[in-house]
Protein backbone atom coordinates (compact mmCIF):
# COMPACT_ATOMS: atom_id res chain seq x y z
CA UNK A 1 0.00 0.00 0.00
CA UNK A 2 1.72 3.47 -0.96
CA UNK A 3 1.76 5.51 2.25
CA UNK A 4 1.58 9.63 1.42
CA UNK A 5 2.71 10.46 4.95
CA UNK A 6 6.12 8.77 4.14
CA UNK A 7 6.79 10.24 1.38
CA UNK A 8 9.48 12.46 2.28
CA UNK A 9 11.26 9.59 4.09
CA UNK A 10 15.15 10.40 3.74
CA UNK A 11 17.12 8.13 1.23
CA UNK A 12 13.70 7.92 -0.62
CA UNK A 13 10.85 5.71 -0.14
CA UNK A 14 10.99 3.81 3.28
CA UNK A 15 11.67 0.31 3.51
CA UNK A 16 8.29 -2.01 4.06
CA UNK A 17 9.90 -2.86 7.62
CA UNK A 18 9.80 0.79 8.30
CA UNK A 19 6.42 1.23 7.33
CA UNK A 20 5.31 -1.26 8.84
CA UNK A 21 6.40 -0.50 12.20
CA UNK A 22 5.07 2.79 12.04
CA UNK A 23 1.79 1.33 11.62
CA UNK A 24 2.27 -1.31 14.17
CA UNK A 25 2.50 2.10 16.85
CA UNK A 26 -0.14 3.90 15.21
CA UNK A 27 -2.80 1.23 15.56
CA UNK A 28 -1.56 0.65 19.27
CA UNK A 29 -1.90 4.13 20.21
CA UNK A 30 -5.47 4.89 18.63
CA UNK A 31 -7.08 1.08 19.03
CA UNK A 32 -5.68 -0.06 21.98
CA UNK A 33 -4.08 2.75 24.09
CA UNK A 34 -6.62 6.01 23.19
CA UNK A 35 -9.72 3.20 24.13
CA UNK A 36 -7.74 2.23 27.47
CA UNK A 37 -7.10 6.07 28.40
CA UNK A 38 -10.65 6.97 27.68
CA UNK A 39 -12.07 4.14 29.74
CA UNK A 40 -9.51 4.76 32.44
CA UNK A 41 -10.11 8.83 32.76
CA UNK A 42 -13.47 8.13 32.20
CA UNK A 43 -14.72 12.08 31.37
CA UNK A 44 -18.59 11.34 31.52
CA UNK A 45 -20.84 10.47 28.92
CA UNK A 46 -21.58 13.55 27.67
CA UNK A 47 -17.67 13.57 25.83
CA UNK A 48 -18.55 10.21 23.88
CA UNK A 49 -20.57 11.24 20.58
CA UNK A 50 -17.71 14.07 20.50
CA UNK A 51 -14.58 11.88 20.28
CA UNK A 52 -16.49 8.96 18.09
CA UNK A 53 -16.80 11.85 15.64
CA UNK A 54 -13.91 13.68 15.87
CA UNK A 55 -11.86 10.23 15.63
CA UNK A 56 -13.87 8.96 12.60
CA UNK A 57 -13.48 12.67 11.20
CA UNK A 58 -9.75 11.83 11.72
CA UNK A 59 -9.60 8.48 9.59
CA UNK A 60 -12.11 10.09 6.73
CA UNK A 61 -9.32 12.47 7.07
CA UNK A 62 -6.65 9.53 6.36
CA UNK A 63 -8.48 7.99 3.97
CA UNK A 64 -9.37 11.30 1.69
CA UNK A 65 -5.91 12.17 1.09
CA UNK A 66 -4.79 8.36 0.32
CA UNK A 67 -4.59 8.07 -3.36
CA UNK A 68 -4.71 4.29 -3.07
CA UNK A 69 -8.28 4.49 -1.22
CA UNK A 70 -11.20 3.46 -3.11
CA UNK A 71 -14.04 6.32 -1.92
CA UNK A 72 -16.72 3.72 -3.02
CA UNK A 73 -15.92 1.68 -0.18
CA UNK A 74 -17.04 4.76 2.26
CA UNK A 75 -20.95 3.79 1.00
CA UNK A 76 -20.76 1.15 -1.98
CA UNK A 77 -24.53 0.11 -1.98
CA UNK A 78 -25.08 -1.73 -4.58
CA UNK A 79 -22.32 -4.29 -3.57
CA UNK A 80 -24.63 -4.49 -0.43
CA UNK A 81 -27.26 -6.05 -2.46
CA UNK A 82 -26.32 -9.36 -2.73
CA UNK A 83 -25.49 -9.39 1.02
CA UNK A 84 -28.68 -9.45 2.81
CA UNK A 85 -29.63 -12.18 2.41
CA UNK A 86 -26.89 -13.85 4.45
CA UNK A 87 -27.40 -11.03 6.96
CA UNK A 88 -30.96 -11.66 7.70
CA UNK A 89 -30.09 -16.15 7.90
CA UNK A 90 -27.44 -14.63 10.49
CA UNK A 91 -29.67 -12.23 12.47
CA UNK A 92 -32.75 -13.95 13.03
CA UNK A 93 -31.17 -16.86 14.56
CA UNK A 94 -29.06 -14.72 16.96
CA UNK A 95 -31.72 -12.34 17.34
CA UNK A 96 -34.13 -14.30 18.78
CA UNK A 97 -31.71 -16.64 21.14
CA UNK A 98 -30.26 -13.04 22.57
CA UNK A 99 -34.29 -12.21 23.00
CA UNK A 100 -34.54 -15.50 24.82
CA UNK A 101 -31.74 -14.97 26.86
CA UNK A 102 -32.72 -11.63 27.74
CA UNK A 103 -36.72 -13.28 29.07
CA UNK A 104 -34.91 -15.61 30.76
CA UNK A 105 -32.22 -14.17 32.84
CA UNK A 106 -33.13 -10.51 33.00
CA UNK A 107 -37.49 -10.44 32.38
CA UNK A 108 -37.83 -7.41 33.81
CA UNK A 109 -35.24 -5.58 31.01
CA UNK A 110 -37.17 -7.20 28.53
CA UNK A 111 -38.70 -4.61 25.86
CA UNK A 112 -38.12 -1.92 28.61
CA UNK A 113 -37.43 0.99 26.82
CA UNK A 114 -40.19 0.86 24.03
CA UNK A 115 -42.63 0.12 27.17
CA UNK A 116 -40.99 3.13 29.42
CA UNK A 117 -39.73 5.23 26.76
CA UNK A 118 -41.57 5.10 23.14
CA UNK A 119 -40.77 8.35 22.40
CA UNK A 120 -36.53 7.61 23.57
CA UNK A 121 -36.86 4.53 21.95
CA UNK A 122 -38.01 5.67 18.68
CA UNK A 123 -35.33 8.54 18.75
CA UNK A 124 -32.76 6.11 18.99
CA UNK A 125 -34.37 3.97 16.57
CA UNK A 126 -33.84 6.96 13.88
CA UNK A 127 -30.57 8.52 14.93
CA UNK A 128 -28.45 5.50 16.11
CA UNK A 129 -27.82 4.40 12.63
CA UNK A 130 -26.69 8.01 11.89
CA UNK A 131 -24.81 9.06 14.11
CA UNK A 132 -23.23 6.03 16.02
CA UNK A 133 -23.08 3.61 13.52
CA UNK A 134 -21.80 4.84 10.89
CA UNK A 135 -19.18 6.65 12.28
CA UNK A 136 -18.34 3.56 14.18
CA UNK A 137 -17.89 1.69 10.54
CA UNK A 138 -15.74 4.48 9.05
CA UNK A 139 -13.32 3.92 11.58
CA UNK A 140 -13.49 -0.36 12.45
CA UNK A 141 -14.30 -1.17 9.08
CA UNK A 142 -12.96 1.31 6.31
CA UNK A 143 -10.09 2.80 7.66
CA UNK A 144 -9.05 0.06 9.76
CA UNK A 145 -9.06 -2.65 6.60
CA UNK A 146 -7.48 0.03 4.45
CA UNK A 147 -5.00 1.07 6.76
CA UNK A 148 -3.97 -2.21 8.30
CA UNK A 149 -4.31 -4.75 5.55
CA UNK A 150 -0.56 -4.93 4.90
CA UNK A 151 -0.52 -6.24 8.30
CA UNK A 152 -3.21 -8.53 8.65
CA UNK A 153 -2.61 -10.10 5.03
CA UNK A 154 -5.19 -13.37 5.66
CA UNK A 155 -8.62 -12.24 5.38
CA UNK A 156 -9.63 -14.46 8.13
CA UNK A 157 -7.02 -12.68 10.58
CA UNK A 158 -7.90 -9.33 9.46
CA UNK A 159 -11.55 -9.98 10.22
CA UNK A 160 -10.77 -11.13 13.80
CA UNK A 161 -8.77 -7.61 13.94
CA UNK A 162 -11.15 -5.51 13.36
CA UNK A 163 -13.52 -7.65 15.98
CA UNK A 164 -10.90 -7.60 18.45
CA UNK A 165 -10.62 -3.42 18.17
CA UNK A 166 -14.59 -2.83 17.77
CA UNK A 167 -14.39 -4.91 21.42
CA UNK A 168 -12.08 -3.14 23.20
CA UNK A 169 -13.20 0.02 22.30
CA UNK A 170 -16.29 -0.98 24.46
CA UNK A 171 -14.04 -0.69 27.22
CA UNK A 172 -15.58 2.24 27.62
CA UNK A 173 -18.64 1.33 29.17
CA UNK A 174 -17.16 -0.28 32.10
CA UNK A 175 -18.59 -3.64 31.70
CA UNK A 176 -18.03 -6.80 30.22
CA UNK A 177 -21.21 -7.71 28.57
CA UNK A 178 -20.36 -4.76 26.27
CA UNK A 179 -17.25 -5.82 25.38
CA UNK A 180 -17.66 -9.37 24.90
CA UNK A 181 -21.02 -8.62 22.93
CA UNK A 182 -19.23 -6.38 20.34
CA UNK A 183 -16.28 -8.22 20.14
CA UNK A 184 -19.06 -11.10 18.31
CA UNK A 185 -20.60 -8.16 16.67
CA UNK A 186 -17.64 -6.77 15.08
CA UNK A 187 -16.70 -10.10 13.71
CA UNK A 188 -20.20 -10.50 11.99
CA UNK A 189 -20.09 -6.87 10.55
CA UNK A 190 -15.65 -7.18 9.68
CA UNK A 191 -16.67 -10.51 7.66
CA UNK A 192 -19.36 -8.37 6.11
CA UNK A 193 -17.16 -5.78 5.00
CA UNK A 194 -14.28 -7.92 3.78
CA UNK A 195 -16.91 -9.90 1.80
CA UNK A 196 -18.60 -6.75 0.36
CA UNK A 197 -16.04 -3.47 0.86
CA UNK A 198 -19.06 -2.12 1.74
CA UNK A 199 -19.94 0.62 4.84
CA UNK A 200 -23.09 0.71 3.50
CA UNK A 201 -23.60 -3.34 4.09
CA UNK A 202 -21.95 -3.21 7.23
CA UNK A 203 -23.88 -0.48 8.89
CA UNK A 204 -26.89 -2.14 7.42
CA UNK A 205 -26.25 -5.05 9.54
CA UNK A 206 -24.74 -3.12 12.71
CA UNK A 207 -27.67 -1.23 13.04
CA UNK A 208 -29.76 -4.21 12.54
CA UNK A 209 -28.11 -5.71 16.43
CA UNK A 210 -27.64 -2.20 17.65
CA UNK A 211 -31.74 -0.98 17.19
CA UNK A 212 -32.50 -4.74 18.58
CA UNK A 213 -30.06 -4.51 21.29
CA UNK A 214 -31.65 -1.04 22.40
CA UNK A 215 -35.58 -2.84 21.53
CA UNK A 216 -34.90 -5.78 24.08
CA UNK A 217 -33.45 -4.06 26.99
CA UNK A 218 -29.88 -4.46 26.58
CA UNK A 219 -29.77 -0.97 25.55
CA UNK A 220 -28.01 0.12 29.38
CA UNK A 221 -24.68 -1.74 28.76
CA UNK A 222 -23.98 0.48 26.01
CA UNK A 223 -24.65 4.06 27.56
CA UNK A 224 -24.79 3.99 31.21
CA UNK A 225 -21.85 2.35 32.19
CA UNK A 226 -23.66 -0.60 33.66
CA UNK A 227 -22.03 -3.20 35.33
CA UNK A 228 -22.71 -6.89 34.54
Amino acid sequence: MADTDDAGAIGGAPSAAHLAARRWAELAAMFVAGPVAYAALDPGPGWLFPALWAWAGACLWLLLRDPTFDRRQLWNARAALGAGGRMFASFIPLGVGIGLAVAVFDAESLFSLPRRRPELWATIMVLYPLVSVYPQEVIFRVFFFHRYGTLFARPGVMVMASAAAFGLVHVVFHNWIAVAMTLVGGALFAATYARTRSAFAASFEHALYGCLVFTIGLGSYFYSGRSG
